[in-house]
């Protein structure tokens, strides 16, 4: 099956005195607080390092925001969604010390906190609802993975478990469905599923876990040292292997029940009840269905090549560890369903095939419901196929063998594996899992903590989120980030604790005035001297919309909704029309995503590529993003549904409509000067637009086209 092995394993490379000292492979120590002088500045402990920072520079700190500027970032930077005016309401009136705590609180506690979070680390997992490649096929329980993840986070899951679980879930909490279906990280994969050549595919999947188990756990770019010791950073060539070898067992599990064995042994109950009734019917239908399947099974064994047809006819007991994997693989393109058999049927056999299948469906009401699958990823069983270092990456050519093991710099010893008593798994993913979550490890907890940081601000501590190496950026706060880390594990790994700590402190309430003076000393804002202005996501863009039009519909969870495309949007794989239409209005989050048509008005807006994991999304300005806004015909019904909200009230003024509007898109009163210029605006448009009401829409719609309503400030 295997070509032979070239080459011995090399001696062990020496790394050099920078290598071991740089600052990511450190321990996380809790540094001292510093002692700033600027002591009325310093809400807690983030603003001291922060401070001292700004002082050693003699730069200024900006004053606080405004109390609706706060409200309005908090509530998109947590929820995706802005402040209804009641909530602006009861904050402005709000003058107790603790005002701003329990707006952090109420929100932390909101369900919409774990859809707006999720969908960061969505991005991570390169999350999909589809396969990629040429059929793009689409994965149909997938979303189970995105409900979990939706669930994690709104339940303040502690991080370490949250990682164990999508790392080794189904070895490590073998009673938990839902570890089962975290596993479905890193089932993300794009993939040609009808490749033929299968040892190919299979590396190119285990290239894809590897890079993003690296990248997004350890803040590390692997890729470079598939071929070769990492040019720049502390990373073998063999450690890219040693890496790879922990999942080179795992394999793709669709099929997977999400019951308890309570659950399963009732089903299994009732399915022989309904077997014994339906036997002779379904007896004939395989009989009729046989030659057709017999023909589909020759037709997709001959197109592979020999080595795969050998792994698919060697006898069970016989089959090598690798050769299972092959074959697993092999499976689903020579095994039809007899919905995709019954398809090719013709003539009488198709017509006796319906009277057949009319016979069955008489049996229906003792046929046990499907039960819930997940789309996850297991071991194939308990011995794992070898792995070998590969020269220049290329699966034909292997070097020397290499057990699975972690980043020589900081272990270099092979991974001590415990296989799990009595379970069909190796154990590998569970030794991972526990090393990455282990609180010594130096990069796991700063990583998280350097994203969360980079979320709210727009910008990590280090400004690479998913690079700690050589080419990635120092951190500018190195200690204020270890102090963090020290915290989040002493916390027990509570991202909520964190969210908390940092949205407290004085750096995040700082307005976003721009200061000339102090941006010339640091014009990107890495002391955080001012709060950065961004531009909001496609998705939050599109769900504010929803918010303040009225529209939205606060369904969570289940399959992906398929909201109408514009005209001329050809999708390989189909998109459905949802016959009930308020899914449609249902958040940015559940739309289905199908890699190879990324939703427009989310790819208008820099949605990243579903193909790669995604550890920061650019942020351009483009004519087609206004365009989208100005000429989709959803927000234009958006903008209707607007108006009529902001003016459902009968005799109410132009001046009244135009503030209501204000206070629902701008989370603001509007200013005289605003309220004289929409009044002329709509006398001056009303005979163009044909009715007051028309004109009315149209001034909302500019609303929400705003830099205001799609910025945050």
């Amino acid at each position: 099956m295997a070509a032979s092995t070239t080459g011995t394993e090399p001696k062990q490379k020496e790394f050099t005195a920078m290598q071991r000292r740089w600052w990511a492979f450190q321990p996380v120590t809790k540094p001292a607080v510093p002692v700033v002088t600027r002591k009325h500045l310093v809400a807690n402990e983030i603003d001291a390092f922060v401070q001292s920072k700004l002082e050693a520079k003699a730069l200024p700190s900006n004053p606080r925001a405004d109390k609706v500027t706060l409200l309005r970032r908090v509530s998109l930077d947590l929820t995706g969604l802005p402040p209804t005016p009641e909530d602006v309401q009861a904050f402005v009136s709000d003058n107790s010390p603790e005002a701003w705590a329990k707006v952090v609180d109420r929100l932390l506690a909101s369900k919409h906190y774990g859809e707006r979070w999720a969908r960061h680390w969505l991005d991570l997992a390169r999350y999909a609802d589809s396969d990629g490649f040429k059929a793009d096929d689409t994965r149909p329980n997938i979303w189970r993975y995105r409900d979990y993840v939706i669930q994690s986070f709104n339940e303040d899951k502690p991080y370490d478990r949250f990682i164990k679980e999508q790392i080794a879930g189904d070895e490590l909490y073998p009673n938990d469905p839902q570890a089962l279906v975290a596993t479905g990280f890193n089932r993300h994969f794009p993939d040609e599923y009808n490749a033929r050549n299968l040892m190919q595919r299979r590396q190119e999947l285990m290239f894809d876990i590897t890079d993003v188990v690296g990248s997004t756990f350890m803040g590390l770019t692997m890729g470079c040292a598939k071929c070769h010791d990492h040019k720049f950073d502390a990373i073998l060539h063999k450690d890219y292997y040693r890496l790879q070898a922990f999942f080179a067992n795992t394999r793709i599990e669709d099929g997977a029940a999400l019951v308890s064995a309570t659950e399963r042994a009732a089903y299994e109950k009732q399915l022989a009840i309904w077997e014994e009734k339906t036997k002779p019917v379904r007896d004939e239908m395989a009989k009729v269905l046989a030659p057709m399947r017999q023909t589909m099974w020759k037709d997709g064994f001959d197109k592979f090549p020999p080595e795969i047809q050998e792994s698919i006819t060697t006898a069970a007991d016989k089959r090598t560890p690798i050769q299972w994997h092959m074959y697993y693989k092999a499976k689903p393109q020579i095994e039809y369903s007899d919905v995709d058999v019954a398809k090719k049927l013709k003539g009488d056999a198709a017509k006796r095939y319906k009277e057949l299948q009319a016979e069955l469906a008489k049996f229906n009401d003792s046929k046990p419901a499907d039960l819930p699958l997940a789309q996850s990823m297991v071991d194939n069983a308990s011995e794992s196929p070898k792995t070998h270092v590969l020269a220049v990456g290329n699966y034909a050519v292997p070097q020397y063998e290499v057990e699975p093991g972690f980043l020589s710099i900081l272990d270099p010893a092979p991974a001590k594996i415990v296989k799990p008593a009595g379970s069909h798994t190796s154990g590998r993913r569970s030794a991972l899992a526990n090393w990455l979550a282990d609180p010594k490890n130096p990069l796991t907890a700063r990583v998280m903590v350097n994203r969360v940081w980079h979320y709210h601000f727009g910008r990590g501590l280090s400004g690479t989120p998913s690079d700690f190496g050589v080419m990635g950026e120092r951190p500018s706060h190195p200690e204020l980030l270890d102090y963090l880390t020290a915290t989040f594990i002493e916390n027990g790994w509570s991202l909520k604790k964190l969210h908390r700590a940092i949205l407290l402190s004085n750096a995040y309430q700082q307005s976003s005035d721009y200061n000339a003076e102090a941006a010339k000393t640091d014009p990107e804002n890495k002391l955080v001297w001012r709060f950065t202005r961004r531009r909001l996501e496609g998705e939050t863009i599109r769900d504010a919309m929803l918010a303040v039009s009225g529209t939205l519909n606060g369904k969570m969870g289940g399959p992906g909704v398929y909201p109408p495309l514009p005209p001329g949007v050809i999708t390989r794989g189909g998109w459905k029309k949802d016959e009930d239409t308020s899914e449609a209005s249902r958040r940015s989050v559940y739309i289905f995503v199908r890699r190879n048509t990324r939703y427009p008005m989310f790819e208008a807006f820099d949605m990243p590529d579903t193909h790669e994991s995604c550890a920061r999304r650019n942020n351009t300005v483009t004519a087609g993003q206004a365009l989208d806004l100005l000429n989709n015909e959803l927000v234009l019904d958006w903008s209707r549904a607007l108006a009529k909200r902001a003016g459902n009230d009968a005799g109410m003024s132009a001046e009244s409509r135009v503030e209501r509007a204000y206070r629902l898109v701008y989370s603001r009163a509007p200013k005289a000067e605003e309220t004289a210029a929409a009044v002329a605006f709509l006398q001056r448009h009303q005979p163009v637009a044909g009715s007051e009401q028309a004109a009315f829409v149209d001034l909302c719609h500019m609303l929400l086209n705003s830099n205001e309503f799609v910025y945050m400030n």
